[in-house]
């Protein structure tokens, strides 16, 4: 839990990483980023949706997923003491017997490696994009069927959310409405003729809910027919990237200052300006 005696913001990282079917490549890629990102003062890292593995088909991904329970991240000591955004966790859930599908599940961990949240991805990728290959979530994963709360961490509240989420300003605008400071938006960008379009995205969802965004991301070819474009970014309330990372695995750190996300609100008050007697009131 966050200590009272402990305030709000800090310095954050964006974890960038190559993953693959090897479980145990990706947790020794992600523990060594973990502990570098500690070792340089950082109170929340963030990684990718997929921070597990990345299977080289449905039918491989769903074989390689696992229940949530145990130790979820056994690679990264505790001595860190950092909390950690796990993006996106290919996650065996109550109903796979049943179902024989998946749940893309994005947990926030505490500083002792406690569960503090799970969200499941409320929006699947369905699309087949010129240039990526045919990807029907929908196929193998089932969808959330609730919106979490902003959760209180060292750094402010942190709504969760997964990729294909930043689709939907509906979601950024709901996660505003309840308070949030600094919302998490883990990105895997499929498309080489469009590799920036994630980025004006994330970067307008920071704009129009007045608050910090942190998209960490793949990069790289993780088998034959799959890659991503990288440059996981932290940007401020205004857009402005404040931290990016390029191509290849590495991280990117930027400083969450609360006091300034206030003033920023104080100073252009957009959502006690939104006419909820015409289009209704989120949340």
């Amino acid at each position: 839990s966050v200590s009272p005696s402990v305030s709000p913001g800090g310095l954050v990282a964006a974890v960038q990483v190559t993953s693959t079917a090897d479980k145990e490549h990706n947790w020794q890629q992600c523990s060594a980023l973990v502990r570098r990102a500690a070792a340089q003062g950082a109170r929340v890292v963030f990684l990718p949706e997929g921070f597990d593995y990345i299977g080289d088909s449905p039918q491989h991904s769903l074989q390689l997923a696992e229940p949530l329970h145990g130790d979820i991240c056994p690679c990264v000591p505790r001595e860190c003491d950092v909390w950690l955004s796990l993006g996106g966790f290919h996650e065996r859930g109550e109903d796979w017997d049943s179902t024989g599908r998946i749940y893309n599940c994005h947990l926030l961990l505490d500083n002792s490696g406690s569960v503090v949240a799970a969200y499941r991805k409320l929006h699947l990728f369905d699309a087949a994009l010129s240039g990526a290959p045919a990807l029907r979530e929908s196929s193998f994963t089932n969808p959330g069927r609730e919106l979490l709360p902003p959760v209180p961490t060292p750094v402010g509240k942190v709504g969760l959310a997964v990729c294909y989420d930043l689709r939907f300003p509906e979601l950024s605008v709901l996660l505003h409405a309840r308070a949030v400071k600094c919302p998490h938006v883990p990105s895997v960008p499929m498309s080489p003729e469009c590799p920036l379009s994630p980025q004006v995205l994330l970067r307008a969802r920071a704009i129009e809910s007045q608050c910090y965004v942190v998209a960490a991301a793949q990069t790289g070819r993780h088998n034959a027919a799959r890659a991503s474009f990288g440059h996981s970014l932290v940007a401020d309330p205004w857009g402005t990237v404040l931290a990016q990372c390029q191509e290849g695995p590495g991280l990117c750190l930027a400083h969450i200052d609360l006091s300034y996300l206030d003033k920023v609100r104080r100073e252009l008050p957009v959502h006690g300006h939104r006419r909820g007697d015409i289009y209704g009131t989120p949340g």
